[in-house]
């Protein structure tokens, strides 16, 4: 039974993989937009992009409109991916490729103390000792921040913009759990990029401005990544058990040190090697410890 388990879960392996590559190329391309026109308006004309994309699929294959709870649900999801967004492309466009992805893998760990928190999980041993290591990964990675010639003004903000951004991301995949079970995708994805532009919209008439022309096909191109990676993501989870698909998560660090030496001239300190390295281990422990059944 192992073996058929394993072999049906290749093909989903390997869709999710090719899904994270396309994120990250994602990321790569949001930075140099941030970077180009600032993140507010990257973010919000964004959302209205992926809103006109995902409203299509929903009127073709669902058209169902969500209750109250679902529609509370879906705005306060927003909400907090508004920050992560928010906050990650600020910390990304001022830090390199791999650091700001090698710091973004804290987010798990943080998740598993809100799930704690907030669904009354019991945080098993093995699972708080993942945590200790974690933060000892992302405290290497910032030594070498600040120890390095690379290191500029903007090397601090930016690092805590990034962990900020892992804290919600961590709330989020605790919210994802309860999303899921009360609506399908192709709603979620609407419903969420709805309410996210409605929020984004809020400070539009202080801080939105049209877009450099140059601008508008790479956003395009950075929407259809986004969706195209999260609809992968939703199809492999769907076919496949987590603990087959979560190693997968960590090739996005090697998409970005590729990605980030190819598109912006980045190369990676042997602290970002050793520090990724040991939230990847963090993490990887974690999970380990969540396929377990609680003892007692």
């Amino acid at each position: 039974m192992r073996v058929r388990s394993t072999a049906s879960a290749t093909i989903p392996v390997l869709v999710c993989t090719l899904a994270i590559f396309l994120l990250s190329a994602m990321d790569a391309g949001m930075k140099s937009l941030v970077l180009a026109a600032g993140v507010y308006n990257i973010v919000l004309w964004r959302s209205l992009l992926a809103t006109i994309a995902s409203a299509v699929g929903w009127a073709v294959k669902s058209r169902v409109r969500p209750d109250k709870r679902a529609m509370r649900l879906h705005a306060l999801r927003a909400a907090i991916i508004g920050i992560v967004l928010v906050t990650f492309f600020w910390g990304l466009a001022r830090l390199p490729l791999a650091e700001a992805i090698g710091l973004s893998f804290i987010a798990p760990l943080f998740a598993l103390f809100l799930a704690a928190l907030l669904l009354g999980e019991r945080i098993r041993a093995q699972a708080a000792w993942a945590a200790v290591l974690g933060f000892a990964g992302v405290a290497v990675i910032v030594a070498g921040q600040f120890g390095g010639a690379a290191y500029s003004p903007d090397t601090l903000p930016g690092t805590l913009s990034i962990l900020v951004s892992a804290v919600f991301y961590g709330f989020n995949l605790v919210l994802t759990r309860k999303q899921a079970q009360i609506a399908k995708p192709i709603d979620i994805m609407f419903f969420q990029n709805l309410c996210l532009l409605i929020i984004m919209s809020l400070a539009s008439p202080w801080l939105a401005s049209l877009l450099p022309r140059d601008c508008w096909l790479p956003l395009v191109g950075v929407t259809a990544l986004s969706l195209t990676g999260q609809y992968l993501m939703s199809w492999s989870y769907a076919r496949a058990e987590a603990q087959y698909l979560i190693s997968t998560e960590y090739t996005a660090f090697i998409w970005a040190i590729a990605l980030g030496w190819f598109f912006f001239g980045e190369t990676v300190s042997w602290q970002t090697l050793a520090g990724a390295g040991l939230i990847i281990a963090s993490c990887w422990i974690a999970a380990r410890a969540g396929l377990r059944p609680a003892q007692g």
